[in-house]
This record gives C-alpha cells, structure tokens and sequence, in this order.
C-alpha cells in the first residue's frame, strides 16, 4: 500500500523528512485495526518526494501545499469513518513534523482504491480475497 507525500523543500522538518512515511504507516495500520498484524504493515510502502517550492501549486498560485496520497486496494479503509479517520490522523502526522507557519489547510490527503486484482507485489496480482487471506493467516 504505497503511500506518497510531495513536500516543497523546506517545508517538513529534517526531523520530518525521515519520520513521516513511518509515521503514516503506523497510523494507517493503527486505522486498519491491524496492529501487531507483520503481514499487513510489510505491505505498506512509500516514497517522499522534495520539490523546490517553486515548482508545488495550488488553485493554480504557488503555495507550500503537503501531498499525502494512499493508493490501496478495495478492502483497505472500507468506510467513510475509517477514510476520515487516516485523513485526520495524516494531517496531524503532517503539522507535527512540519515548520512553524505550515497551514493546516496546505496539506491535502488522498485515498486511491486499486479495483479487485489491480494491486500487486512481486509479480502477483492479488484480488481481495487472497490479500484478506494472506493478512488474515499472519494475524
């Protein structure tokens, strides 16, 4: 489950830069209700991306805005509550390990659901029910 968070340069901390994709995870997993779950948790993934602000808009203007994307399959946050509930936690996530002055709304979440059989790892294309299988076997 890759999460992605674009960033201008400057704007998350150091301290930032290397806690937030730990950090999301665990609020993910937190939210997922799989703690302790080693299955799930090794299947969460990710990437920051640091862009020179210049090069980050919002509303068509140049503005410091933090992108968190989640891209998940179908059975992963299956709820309204559950979405919301990662939304705020990975704005929280966010403010915290930001600079003093980032605007609570300059970071923006997205959730991205993969259709049953369109998400993947090494090569096999897992529909729901093998991944809730494989999750559901290491618990």
């Amino acid at each position: 489950m890759p999460i992605t968070v674009t960033a201008p340069l400057g704007v998350l901390t150091e301290f930032g830069e290397r806690e937030i994709l730990p950090q999301l995870t665990a609020a993910l997993v937190d939210v997922s209700g799989a703690n302790g779950n080693s299955a799930f948790t090794s299947i969460v993934g990710g990437t920051v991306h640091l862009l020179a602000p210049e090069h980050i808009y919002a509303g068509g203007i140049n503005r410091p805005v933090v992108m968190v994307e989640l891209k998940l399959p179908n059975i992963g946050l299956p709820d309204l509550a559950a979405r919301a509930a990662f939304i705020t936690a990975a704005t929280d996530i966010v403010d915290a390990l930001t600079v003093t002055g980032h605007e609570r709304t300059d970071t923006w979440v997205n959730i991205l659901n993969a259709p049953d059989g369109a998400w993947g790892i090494a090569g096999i294309a897992y529909t729901n029910e093998a991944l809730i299988d494989t999750i559901t076997a290491a618990h």
